[in-house]
């Protein structure tokens, strides 16, 4: 089976090393000359709108796929017509517009922050005036690792921050007073069977994740499942979903969605019976669902920026290096460390070692 998909990012990649064991090939179409993906498969280098390429691509494959949501719903679209295309495009408009997923949860039942539609910035002056400060204002589309977001505290934060944000459609949230953030990692599969992994607590660096912490028993899992399960249900997903949440009052508020594997989800690499990446790929193609029990006590540490000397890194017990081949960059995830134990305590040593060579790099 050949796999296509549509972004040749560091997403791409681990989804060929998972697939590529059950006999998988995979072509990326991707505009970046240095697609980091590329290694791991064939690398169609054009964009996502070129309609020519991605007729080459559909024409290739027996599948696609896509490995971020900053793909247009448009494209997804066009490929749907020569080659089935999971998740859908319909899923994915929802999922990449900050407007149309919260709705989406409003609809559900779901709780959300208070949020508003921003179109201009009469209209923010509007929103804050009825859901107040402190809040944040976020791009609809495209913001990621705390790009495309401004958090207003004071009413001199207002003023002239819908330019500041590209003058394109926005949302304004309120703040949520949360506890904790964390993530939970689904995947349903084309016969609409369900998995979930365990909740996963996150720590963020300047909007960007930085330390993930899988749970062991948490008390939020059964009302996690069941927002997330909603949401699946509603879309008729197909392949992997993340759902950020935060922890507020002893329940739940929806952060977003992301229509794919995620961060929050690259501890199941070495943590899980079946990774969120084979599973992802195991849905898709209409295979069976692999079980998403952990291995024990399970965390991942990204690498921002640069990696860590290899040889430091994989000395300490346990510790599992992804290097991205992706060319350093302050800002930019580049590897992550899966760290795996028997119990928490010595999961804890193992975090603040690697911690510390992150800080020497």
């Amino acid at each position: 089976m050949k796999i296509g998909v549509i972004g040749g990012g560091q997403l791409g990649r681990m989804l060929a090393l998972a697939g590529t064991p059950l006999g998988m090939n995979f072509a990326f179409l991707d505009p970046a000359p240095d697609a980091c993906a590329a290694a791991l498969g064939e690398h169609i280098r054009a964009d996502y709108g070129d309609q020519d390429h991605l007729r080459q691509l559909a024409d290739e494959v027996d599948l696609v796929t896509f490995e971020f949501e900053s793909v247009p719903a448009e494209t997804v679209a066009f490929l749907s017509q020569f080659v089935p295309v999971y998740p859908s495009a319909a899923a994915l408009r929802i999922a990449r517009d900050r407007w149309f997923e919260k709705s989406l949860f409003q609809e559900l039942g779901i709780p959300t922050p208070a949020f508003a539609d921003v179109q201009s910035q009469a209209d923010l002056d509007a929103a804050v005036a009825a859901i107040g400060l402190p809040a944040v204002l976020k791009t609809r589309t495209l913001g990621y690792d705390g790009k495309g977001q401004k958090v207003l505290r004071k009413a001199t934060d207002v003023v002239g921050a819908f330019a500041e944000l590209g003058s394109v459609s926005c949302i304004l949230e309120g703040f949520v007073p949360f506890t904790g953030e964390v993530s939970l990692i689904a995947v349903r599969g084309r016969d609409g069977e369900r998995r979930f992994y365990p909740l996963v607590h996150n720590t963020h660096d300047n909007g960007i994740l930085r330390l993930s912490v899988a749970s062991t028993a948490h008390p939020l899992q059964a009302l996690a499942e069941d927002y997330v399960g909603r949401v699946l249900e509603r879309l008729d997903y197909v392949g992997v979903l993340a759902f950020e949440f935060f922890e507020i009052d002893g329940g739940l508020k929806a952060n977003e969605i992301a229509p794919r594997v995620h961060n929050s989800g690259h501890w199941t690499i070495e943590g899980a019976e079946c990774s969120q990446f084979e599973n992802h790929l195991r849905a898709v193609a209409g295979l069976p669902l692999g079980s998403t029990a952990k291995l024990g006590e399970s965390a991942m540490l990204n690498f921002i920026g640069e990696v860590p000397p290899l040889a430091q890194a994989i000395a300490i017990q346990d510790c599992h290096v992804h290097h991205y081949g992706k060319a350093f960059k302050a800002g930019r995830k580049v590897g992550h460390a899966t760290l795996r134990s028997a119990n928490r305590a010595t999961l804890d040593r193992q975090i603040t070692a690697v911690e510390s060579l992150i800080e020497k790099a």
